[in-house]
C-alpha cells in the first residue's frame, strides 16, 4: 500500500509542477516573450540545457525558463507513466499514463511550432488548450491513484439534477471559456474593449465602421495603442465580448454545482473552492482590463482559470466515483472509463501515432512556400481517422486469432 501512496504523491507533485508550467506559459504570453528565443529546440544555437544563466535576461528569461520547466514536466511525466505502468493493476489507469506521455510530446512539438512559425494564432491557441487538457489529465491520474478513489464509500442519496451532470456541465463551460480566453490573448483582443463592466460605454458595442473608427481614435487618445499599431477590428471586439458574455454563462453551472456539492461531506471542499475561484477569476478578469493588461493580473487570470477548470473536473470525477452514471441500472466509473479506453485501444493508438508523425514529417518536408496550418491540421486529422479506423477493422477481422494468442490475450476484443 505504501507504493500506491508514493505513486499518488508523485502524481500530485507532477500536477503542481504542471500548474507552475502553465503560469510560466502565461508569463511568456503576458510579457510578449514568445519569440525572445527565435530557434527551437536549441536556444540561440546552443543546446538548451547548456545556455548560460547570465544571458537569461529580459524576454529570454521568461521564454527559456518556460522551456526548462516544460522539460522538467516531461521528465516527471515519463517517470509517472513508467511507475503507473509497473505498479497499477487497473488497465485504464495505465492507459492514462500512456496518454500523458503522448500528450506531453505533442505539447512540446506544438510549443516548438509556435516559435518556428512566428506565433500563428491557431497553433498558439492549440498549444494553450493542450496545456490545460494535460493539466486535467495529470490531476485526474493523481485522483485515480489516491487512497480516496480506491476506498469504498457510503453513497449519499441524491435529490434533483444529478451532481455528475451538473459538474460535467460546469467543467465543459469553463473549458469553452478558456478556449475563448486563449483566442482573445493570441489575437491581441484583450484591450479591444478597454472599459469594464461596459464596452465603450455600451452594454453591447456597435460594430459599424464609423463606431470602430471612433473606438480606435479613443484608444489612441487614451494611450492604449499608438497610431503606428494595427487598428482594432470588429472580429477582435467580437472575440473580446464573447469571452465576457460566456463568463456570465459559466456562472450558472458553476454556482449551481458548488451549491449542490456543499450538501455532501465528501464534496463540500470542492464546492467552496469552485465558488471562491469563480469570484477570484471574475475579479482578475476585470482587473486585467482596468489595469491595461498588467502582466501580474493577466497571468494570475490564466492561473486561476486553470485551477477553476481542474476543480470542476475533479468534482465531476468524484461525483462519478460516488454515484456512477445510470444506464439500465448503474454503470460504475471503473467500467465506464475502462470501456472508453477499450474503444481507444481498438484503434491501435501507438501505430496510429507513428503513422501520423510520419505523415506530418512528409507534409512539412514536401510543402513548398509558406506553411499552411489548416492543411497541416487536415492531414493530421485525416491520417488519425484513417489509421484508427484501419486498426479497429484489423482487430475486428482478427478477433478470433487475438483471443487465442498469449501476446494479445489482454487486448480488448470487438464483438
Amino acid at each position: 500500500m505504501t507504493g500506491y501512496r508514493n505513486l499518488h504523491r508523485f502524481a500530485v507533485l507532477t500536477s503542481v509542477v504542471t500548474f507552475f508550467l502553465i503560469i510560466a506559459g502565461g508569463l511568456v504570453t503576458s510579457t510578449e516573450s514568445g519569440l525572445s528565443v527565435p530557434d527551437w529546440p536549441n536556444t540561440y544555437g546552443r543546446f538548451m540545457f547548456a545556455f548560460p544563466p547570465d544571458q537569461m535576461v529580459g524576454g529570454i528569461l521568461y521564454e527559456h525558463s518556460h522551456r526548462l520547466i516544460a522539460s522538467f514536466v516531461g521528465l516527471l511525466t515519463l517517470i509517472l507513466a513508467i511507475w503507473v505502468w509497473r505498479r497499477e493493476d487497473r488497465r485504464w489507469v495505465r492507459m492514462l499514463g500512456l496518454a500523458a506521455i503522448l500528450m506531453v510530446i505533442a505539447q512540446g512539438v506544438l510549443g516548438g511550432l509556435t516559435v518556428l512559425f512566428l506565433l500563428p494564432t491557431a497553433i498558439s491557441v492549440s498549444h494553450a488548450m493542450l496545456a490545460q487538457t494535460f493539466f486535467i489529465l495529470i490531476a485526474s491520474i493523481a485522483l485515480f491513484t489516491s487512497p480516496w478513489w480506491r476506498d469504498e464509500h457510503r453513497v449519499p442519496q441524491e435529490k434533483g439534477v444529478p451532481v455528475v451532470l451538473l459538474s460535467l456541465a460546469a467543467a465543459s463551460a469553463v473549458y469553452v471559456q478558456l478556449v475563448l480566453g486563449a483566442l482573445m490573448r493570441h489575437t491581441h483582443s484583450g484591450l479591444a474593449v478597454p472599459d469594464f463592466p461596459f464596452a465603450y460605454g455600451q452594454i453591447i458595442p456597435s460594430l459599424s465602421p464609423e463606431a470602430v473608427g471612433r473606438y480606435n481614435q479613443y484608444l489612441i487618445a487614451s494611450g492604449i495603442r499608438i497610431a503606428a499599431d494595427d487598428p482594432v477590428t470588429s472580429p477582435q471586439i467580437i472575440i473580446h465580448m464573447l469571452h465576457r458574455i460566456w463568463a456570465l454563462v459559466v456562472c450558472i453551472p458553476v454556482v449551481w454545482t458548488s451549491l449542490r456539492l456543499r450538501k455532501y461531506k465528501q464534496l463540500s471542499r470542492l464546492g467552496y473552492a469552485l465558488t471562491g475561484l469563480l469570484i477570484v477569476q471574475i475579479a482578475l478578469g476585470a482587473l486585467a482590463v482596468l489595469t491595461g493588461k498588467s502582466v501580474l493580473m493577466t497571468t494570475a487570470h490564466v492561473a486561476a482559470g486553470a485551477l477553476l477548470l481542474v476543480c470542476a473536473v475533479l468534482a465531476a470525477l468524484r461525483a462519478i466515483r460516488l454515484w456512477g452514471i445510470p444506464a439500465d441500472g448503474t454503470l460504475s466509473p471503473s467500467r465506464l472509463l475502462s470501456r472508453s479506453l477499450d474503444y481507444l485501444l481498438l484503434t491501435k493508438p501507438e501505430l496510429t501515432m507513428l503513422s501520423v508523425l510520419t505523415a506530418l514529417c512528409g507534409f512539412y518536408l514536401g510543402t513548398p512556400g509558406p506553411f499552411d496550418f489548416w492543411r497541416f491540421f487536415h492531414v493530421a486529422l485525416g491520417t488519425t481517422l484513417v489509421g484508427g479506423g484501419a486498426g479497429a477493422l484489423n482487430q475486428f477481422i482478427e478477433r478470433g486469432y487475438d483471443a487465442l494468442m498469449k501476446r494479445t490475450e489482454r487486448r480488448p476484443l470487438p464483438a
